[in-house]
């Protein structure tokens, strides 16, 4: 059987013995109704959670989604423990539920946005054509929702036949923390399998693989002058990090699908002096690990090509989340969930993402990992992120009955 065996067989067991349940035509009706019954209380709660800014970072706002997700999961019988993080500024939350069946499922979410300080009274909560908006709308307080709100469901039906399911919510997954990472990490070894709660693809869609994220830096030291009187004095630090930008800006490779986008540039505070330090960052996403080692040589081997003489020019890499690859396990977990979503006429589309997640960890670890069960939304990390108001039921229904199937392999 699929998850009951110990973790080390699990991709063994996957790839020798798996068989596809049969489904049926007809939707599990109850979780279907219970789905259909929740679905203006989970809006509700989305516009709760909505209205709070919880930006990487923020305290106050953090703390609040915390309590609120954490109250929720209280009400539903789980356990909870705090983990604190000081380079999240709060406490990731891992929840446990204990059942009477083998399989150990893990939930994620994350509880940060991209958005700052006020952006909730701004851009407060709203529905306007069958779409919800919002800050963190999908991305990922709709992931929160489905999460609660299936395990109500489930909680509705008595199901129990599960070992155990965590529910990890992390407080800093928009710009990652060593302790994050290594919680992650650390929980996901101790599962069967990671089900992230990431939104759904506009399309529909589940996630089967992401790109790995990591930052290059280009620092630059140049020599100050006036820039009216003896502007040669100088060794413009700026137009050296420019120069830089436009080379290095070339070594993506489009076929193996890595991107370097240049996106911070911070040089000089005055007009009138040439200024003698520069530093340029670019945003660097790659589907293969090896790519990463690519580029950290090539930023060095390239820069060392200068337009301003007598310029020190300086690169790094940063690397932070790996890639998620498609595998033979996140194949076999596609295979349940489009079964499941045929129950209800719907058929899933499946992507790859050029977006990082906590995803990446758990799968990195060896536990089969599925992306993208959070409510479908579009516009992501911009003030136009939006959710589908119908796609709660039917994601609501989908994760219920998904953690039911894999329950009882």
């Amino acid at each position: 059987m699929l998850f009951t065996f110990p973790r080390t067989l699990l991709a063994a067991t996957l790839a020798l013995s798996f068989v596809l349940p049969a489904y049926s035509a007809e939707p599990h009706k109850q979780i279907q109704a219970e789905a259909e019954q929740y679905k203006a209380e989970a809006l509700k709660l989305l516009e709760r959670l909505v209205n709070i800014d919880s930006g990487s970072g923020y305290e106050p706002g953090l703390t609040q989604v915390r309590d609120i997700a954490v109250d929720e999961l209280k009400q539903l019988g789980f356990s909870i423990e705090l983990v604190p993080d000081k380079a999240a500024n709060n406490s990731h939350v891992i929840a446990t539920l204990k059942g009477t069946g083998k399989a150990k499922i893990l939930l994620m979410a994350h509880m940060d946005t991209v958005f700052k300080e006020g952006s909730a009274a701004e851009r407060p909560f709203h529905i306007k054509d069958g779409r919800a908006y919002g800050p963190g709308v999908m991305d990922d307080k709709g992931g929160i929702v489905a999460g609660i709100y299936a395990l109500k469901v489930l909680k509705n039906q008595g199901f129990k036949d599960y070992a155990q399911i965590t529910f990890l919510l992390d407080a800093s997954e928009e710009t990652g923390s060593e302790a994050a990472s290594e919680l992650i990490r650390n929980t996901a070894k101790g599962h069967d399998v990671t089900l992230n709660l990431e939104p759904g693809r506009p399309a529909d869609g589940l996630v089967v693989w992401r790109k790995g994220s990591a930052t290059a830096v280009v620092e630059v030291k140049g020599k100050a002058a006036h820039a009216g009187v003896a502007p040669e004095l100088g060794r413009n630090a700026a137009m050296e990090a420019a120069h830089q930008i436009l080379q290095l800006g070339k070594l993506g490779d489009e076929d193996k699908k890595t991107t370097i986008n240049f996106t911070v540039l911070k040089a000089g505070d005055r007009t009138n002096v040439i200024p003698d330090q520069a530093t340029a960052k670019a945003d660097v996403r790659a589907a293969l690990p090896e790519e990463f080692d690519r580029i950290e040589k090539d930023l060095a081997r390239v820069s060392a090509n200068k337009l301003i003489p007598e310029t020190d020019v300086k690169t790094s890499l940063q690397r932070g989340l790996p890639p998620m690859p498609q595998t033979a396990e996140s194949d076999k977990l596609v295979a349940i969930a489009q079964g499941i979503y045929g129950e209800l006429g719907r058929k899933l589309t499946i992507e790859g993402s050029g977006g990082a997640a906590d995803a990446s960890l758990s799968a990195g670890v060896g536990t089969p990992t599925l992306d993208g069960f959070g409510i479908v939304g579009g516009n992501i990390h911009t003030p136009e992120e939006y959710a589908e108001v119908e796609s709660v039921v039917p994601r609501v229904y989908l994760l219920s009955r998904m953690i039911m199937e894999l329950a009882k392999r």
